[in-house]
């Protein structure tokens, strides 16, 4: 067999080691496709006291497509409800007699049920939600009888996080009749992804309970009574378990004393358990008792082929691809003058162009196609892995799997065409031409949406 065809084979054990392996492993690896809606217009969910419905799920056009559950509607004022989630003061919710005399003016029935807040050291529902901008997602709405149904857009985007990094996103929609006092909202988590430059959904259950241990929060809403889950059978993306939450906030008056929507972003750091440690053999006894003569050798010879140069390309592949994902957060933090898309122009060459050409001038200076290709290959696989530890994604869809194993696998292409046995006859060798044409015929794929 040709050395070119045994480091290829490498490349793909590696890639199905260190991509494949961990992610069936540690992660939950998801398949996102999800079923088309065939029938013109599904049925539609409808609540008590209700004359308008709403479709149970969001779509990328103004078609059926079940994409996006919805997971969350409240019960109330709607510009309550937005104010309430959109906007923060400088302190505690407390009872403000003063509005309370004037709500008991006009409606003095409804004053012993009644809850009336004020912000003085804290958000309304305990957390900032900061106004967040994202792509359209449509919802199908009824007004009632006597109407027809529309697609609309959402009144409101939400975030709690960082763009660059990961982040709680809801898009809120309200009902086409007014009188009716629902909001449908549709919460997930996400992050940002540099190969699609683009955010990927990670889930909807941890987003939808956060919201509604959220809204739990919020002084004067009855935990037993106004917060329940109804099921509405839109289960099947992500995570999604067709049950929604609904919380009620008709009995309340909630007039925040806010000062607009709130601009600024919390940064949720990632937390670590602590881990016990147990009394383990030393791991060279482990290794003597499994290891024969022949083991050894070749652990000797492998030990003997290490370079310096091989320590360097571990390093400079981590450094550029951790870099780009602390640059993104340091410069959305920091550089408000700057647009996400100009954050995104700035850094993306980073992975596309400078990752492959740090690879290819540090593995010249290696002797070996197939050290180089390993290096390569599993220190980009150690990068992605740090990464998604970062940002705390548990969930990791198999068509990223694939993505990535198949970078993996480039990069450890191209640096086994750099390295000095390969380029003994040529510089433009086969190893080389391969990698680089997969590089960016799967970049290019991937930001066309085709992996």
């Amino acid at each position: 067999m040709r050395r070119s065809h045994v480091v290829a084979v490498a490349l793909v054990v590696v890639a199905v080691l260190f991509i494949g392996g961990p992610s069936l492993l540690f992660t939950d690896s998801v398949d996102e496709q999800v079923t088309e809606e065939t029938q013109e217009t599904p049925e539609l969910v409808s609540l008590e006291d209700s004359e308008s419905e709403f479709w149970r799920f969001l779509s990328p056009q103004e078609e059926f497509r079940e994409r996006s559950p919805i997971n969350v509607i409240v019960r109330g004022e709607s510009e309550d409800v937005l104010r309430a989630m959109s906007e923060r003061g400088d302190g505690d919710w407390e009872e403000v007699e003063d509005v309370k005399e004037d709500v008991e003016e006009e409606a003095p029935e409804e004053v012993e049920n009644a809850t009336v807040l004020e912000e003085e050291h804290r958000h309304a529902t305990g957390i900032a939600w900061g106004e967040a901008t994202g792509t359209t997602r449509y919802a199908w709405v009824d007004p009632g009888e006597g109407e027809n149904g529309y697609w609309a857009t959402e009144s409101l985007q939400l975030e709690e996080g960082d763009y660059y990094g990961q982040r709680y996103h809801i898009r809120l929609y309200e009902s086409p009749n007014p009188d009716d006092e629902w909001i449908a909202m549709q919460a997930h988590t996400e992050h940002f992804d540099w190969f699609t430059l683009r955010h990927r959904v990670d889930g909807v259950e941890a987003a939808q309970t956060k919201v509604e241990q959220d809204f739990m929060n919020l002084p004067g809403v009855d935990t037993d009574t106004d917060v329940r889950r109804i099921h509405i059978d839109n289960a099947g993306p992500s995570d999604a378990d067709g049950w929604a939450t609904v919380v009620d906030l008709t009995s309340m008056v909630v007039l925040p004393a806010g000062v607009g929507l709130a601009a600024g972003r919390r940064y949720r750091r990632p937390t670590a358990e602590s881990i016990g440690k147990e009394r383990t053999p030393p791991a060279e006894e482990g290794l003597e008792r499994g290891l024969t003569d022949v083991d050894r050798r070749r652990l000797a010879a492998a030990y003997d082929r290490l370079e310096a140069g091989h320590l360097v390309l571990v390093f400079a592949i981590l450094a550029l691809f951790l870099g780009v994902r602390m640059g993104g957060l340091l410069l959305e933090r920091r550089a408000s003058f700057l647009t996400p898309h100009m954050i995104a122009a700035l850094l993306y060459p980073v992975i596309a162009v400078g990752i492959p050409a740090a690879t290819y001038l540090i593995a010249r200076g290696l002797t070996s196609r197939l050290d180089a290709a390993v290096a390569a290959a599993g220190s980009l696989s150690l990068a992605i892995w740090l990464d998604y530890g970062l940002l705390g994604v548990d969930v990791i869809p198999l068509d990223v799997v694939f993505q990535r194993s198949l970078v993996v696998v480039a990069l450890g292409l191209i640096a086994a065409g750099a390295a000095k046995r390969a380029t003994r006859e040529s510089r433009f060798n086969d190893l080389l031409l391969a990698g680089v044409a997969m590089w960016v015929l799967v970049l290019v794929g991937t930001l066309l949406g085709y992996l």
